[in-house]
């Protein structure tokens, strides 16, 4: 199957950590531009992130800027997202996807996985 494998979701505390990961099944995700999106209930898909191929730039929402890091290792496939002063705001579920070109439209995206879910809380 041609998609993406989410994990490393959970449920954290208000100031902790989480990194999650994201690997490519089935195709070869190293000339894509790879975005995480994160919905939380009765809210639209929110774009979070999203990195270049290759060396190329990275981009955060403002929301999450100097606590999130994106990061990517194409030897393996696979991206991460580096969530560090975790708050309530940022419960949700976690997807990954790609693109030709980084955006904050989901519909730019496909191969989309069945996501992990975030729950920070006390």
């Amino acid at each position: 199957q041609v998609q993406f494998v989410e994990s490393g979701g959970g449920l954290v505390q208000p100031g902790g950590s989480l990194r999650l990961s994201c690997a490519a099944s089935g195709f070869n995700s190293d000339m894509y531009d790879i975005g995480w999106f994160r919905q939380a209930p009765g809210k639209e898909r929110e774009g979070v992130s999203c990195m270049n191929s290759g060396e190329g730039g990275r981009f955060y929402a403002d929301s999450v800027k100097d606590r999130f890091t994106i990061s990517r290792d194409n030897a393996k496939k696979t991206v991460y997202l580096q969530m560090n002063s975790l708050k309530p705001t940022d419960t949700g579920v976690y997807y990954c996807a790609a693109a030709y070109a980084c955006s904050w439209d989901p519909g730019h995206f496909g191969f989309w996985g069945q996501g992990t879910q975030v729950t920070v809380s006390s």
